[in-house]
């Protein structure tokens, strides 16, 4: 099972994940941003407030995203 295990949010709307298996991997939230779940997290400061709870992303007013969708949806990071 895939979970997040760090993550950091990025001016530009992206996600910046190091999951479980020991991948990190940058997941673009832009286009989710117009979901009315998601429409806070269109202010930058509120974005910026991402923390890893219980496997997965989450914001402050219950706003989270499932870890599947995170790491299916985000592009490998190399150094």
């Amino acid at each position: 099972m895939i979970m997040v295990n760090s993550v950091k949010a990025t001016p530009d709307f992206r996600l910046i994940l190091t999951f479980n298996s020991g991948e990190t991997r940058c997941f673009d939230m832009r286009p989710y941003l117009h979901y009315p779940v998601f429409l806070r997290l269109e202010n930058p400061g509120y974005f910026s407030l991402a923390s890893v709870n219980y496997g997965t992303v989450t914001w402050p007013g219950d706003i989270d995203i499932a870890p599947e969708t995170l790491y299916d949806h985000s592009v490998p990071l190399t150094d």
